[in-house]
């Protein structure tokens, strides 16, 4: 949701927070505001909407130079986004700053207790309840009052603080919300994500669930609640400042759909040892217990669950172990049938996403091993898991997934082999002939992006169009339910997936002239008996009017005469097609929404990382 940064040093801390919020404005664009400490006093400035109109506030106002501060950009959860309701909150006094992430879920109680004791409020919001607890708290010790106030919290919330009466010094503590430490020489950093400050430092450090850490110019001190002393985990951030910035690009989006072979490329990078066998990141799981295992549970939300889907069908294929896939924020509800040989497969591109983590969470609870499958080195998600697979795609700026999607579809593929590897269910060769087919990914997905100006094309003809529908059949049906969702965020019109098969039990209903409805065809290797049925849905929707758009693969000449748009991509196995047939739509859906006037990296209503339930 929101994005926070802080920041102690020798530079001014209003250069370094607003930087670093620029970076992070793709976690909360409804608000934006600062706070420094300048002579010993507290200074604050904040607005509703994007950082710029905080900017240009300042522009015409400036707040003292100081050189300890911090700032935050919204994601409106309790109160309207608006000039009351924007981060940093403050006491009655003045004196002490809070910013916040996450939700305070008592905080209608302290509220009440509060003004019962003669606090003023001032916001609509939760945090704003912090702040006035620490100023009660105080006594001298920032990081004293933050575990004294945590204690007291109910809920999910990273919090910053910094305090006039002890102006050398940024507090923050952590409780299921994501917050990282950069450590400079002679200053130090803190924030939601590391692209906050990589521009300053690479050398990053883990807060764990239930710490407080307490930066100063040249010390980081990390407690847990209670006070007693911790050892964060130290790690370095293996990408440049620039993979943060646009590159040359008009919008992150597009630089992030230019990346996806390297990010591909990458995930793949080092997972066959010396003696030819496939390894993952992390797994704190003996083969012994991963033979033990007899149900597999996927858990994911949005666009990870669409890689979810696909990863049913390749580890089924590969494991013969029976896989359900699970919506994660429906998982806890439904009292779901979880043993100690079920494993929960959790993917999360933060890391931090509530409702997975709450699924991870009680998938654990039931005493099931937990692997999961992240894009975020450190994060929550891995940490409480059993194993972890990196998907190393670098920071994904643009709200909508794009390049951590494909980079999902390679992780989940390697836990299939990998599993299949560990149980004995595929030979050594047929591995070691798929991960071959793998590593010759990212050139398919560059010749698709090489040869994808008259996909643009047809977006920009559709930009009137009122609905655009979306049809599969086996892993191309995930592909057209991700089709549809890109639409959906992207340029806000209506689109809809539906499984091929099901057009005659009522979809069908919807076809009228000159609707756009996009077609994901299988390869004819290997699913051939798909590929007719597919062909036969085809002629089915364009007898009715329906303007067909077909992607399928290249010498497949057979869908031609009844596509009014063909779209090809290089031939893939079908397991792997969505790798190349993924690309395509999201190239229409971001071109479509830019055509229609859309802001394509901040989509309205949506944030990058859900971090409340």
């Amino acid at each position: 949701m929101c994005g926070i940064v802080g920041y102690v040093g020798e530079k001014p801390a209003l250069d370094v927070v607003l930087e670093g919020l620029r970076r992070l404005e793709y976690r909360g664009y409804d608000s934006a505001g600062v706070a420094v400490l300048a002579d010993g006093k507290l200074a604050t400035e904040k607005r509703a909407g994007k950082i710029t109109n905080l900017e240009k506030t300042l522009t015409e106002h400036p707040l003292p130079s100081g050189m300890v501060g911090m700032g935050h950009t919204r994601w409106a959860t309790h109160g309207a986004p608006n000039d009351r309701n924007a981060h940093p909150h403050l006491d009655n006094d003045g004196q002490v700053a809070v910013v916040h992430n996450g939700i305070i879920e008592n905080f209608a109680r302290l509220r009440a207790d509060l003004e019962k004791r003669g606090h003023e409020m001032r916001s609509d919001t939760d945090t704003e309840v912090v702040a006035h607890l620490l100023a009660e708290e105080f006594e001298g010790s920032l990081a004293e009052a933050m575990r004294r106030v945590c204690r007291k919290l109910d809920g999910a919330f990273t919090l910053v603080a910094i305090h006039a009466g002890d102006p050398d010094v940024v507090v923050a503590a952590r409780r299921n919300s994501p917050l990282v430490v950069g450590r400079g020489a002679g200053e130090n950093f803190l924030a939601s994500d590391v692209a906050a400050f990589i521009s300053h430092t690479r050398n990053a450090m883990e807060i764990a669930d239930g710490q407080v850490v307490e930066l100063r110019r040249d010390s980081i001190t990390v407690t847990d609640f209670d006070g007693n002393p911790v050892t964060p985990k130290e790690y370095y951030v293996d990408w440049d400042a620039s993979a943060a910035e646009k590159g040359g690009y008009d919008y992150f989006m597009l630089k992030e759909i230019a990346e996806q072979p390297r990010a591909v490329a990458d995930t793949l990078l080092g997972r066959i040892d010396a003696n030819g066998r496939l390894t993952l990141d992390e797994i704190r799981l003996s083969d012994d217990e991963l033979r033990e295992i007899d149900k597999i549970i996927i858990v994911a939300c949005g666009t990870a669950y669409h890689a979810g889907l696909v990863a049913k069908y390749a580890i089924e294929h590969w494991t013969r172990i029976p896989c359900e896939v699970e919506l994660a924020s429906e998982f806890r509800y439904r009292d779901p049938i979880l043993d100690r040989d079920t494993l929960v497969i959790a993917i999360s591109q933060s890391g931090e996403t509530m409702d997975t983590l709450m699924a991870v969470r009680h998938a654990r609870e039931q005493r099931s091993r937990v692997l999961a499958i992240c894009n975020v080195n450190g994060s929550t998600i891995p940490r409480e898991s059993d194993a972890v697979l990196y998907t190393h795609a670098g920071p994904e700026v643009g709200v909508a997934a794009t390049k951590t999607f494909l980079t999902q579809l390679v992780a989940c593929y390697l836990v299939g082999l990998y599993l299949a590897q560990v149980r004995g269910t595929m030979f050594g060769d047929e591995i070691r002939a798929i991960i071959a087919q793998l590593a010759d990914m990212p050139d398919k997905v560059e010749k698709v992006l090489d040869t994808i100006e008259p996909v643009r094309e047809l977006a920009r003809s559709l930009a009137d169009a009122k609905a655009v529908l979306f049809l599969g059949r086996h892993v191309g049906y995930p592909v057209a339910l991700e089709g549809a969702l890109k639409l959906k965020e992207l340029a806000y019109m209506h689109a809809e997936a539906f499984a091929a098969g099901e057009l005659k039990h009522g979809p069908i209903a919807l076809i009228e002239q000159d609707l756009p409805v996009v077609v994901v065809v299988p390869p004819r290797r290997g699913r051939s008996v798909l590929h007719d049925k597919i062909l036969s849905n085809i002629q089915e929707i364009r007898a009715r009017g329906a303007k067909t758009i077909v992607i399928t693969e290249e010498g497949d000449e057979t869908v031609a005469p009844y596509a009014d748009t063909l779209i090809y991509v290089p031939a893939a196995p079908t397991l792997l097609q969505p790798l190349v047939a993924t690309v395509p739509l999201q190239v229409f859906a971001c071109e479509l929404a830019l055509a229609r006037g859309h802001d394509v990296d901040r989509p309205r209503n949506l944030a990058k990382s859900v971090t409340v339930e």
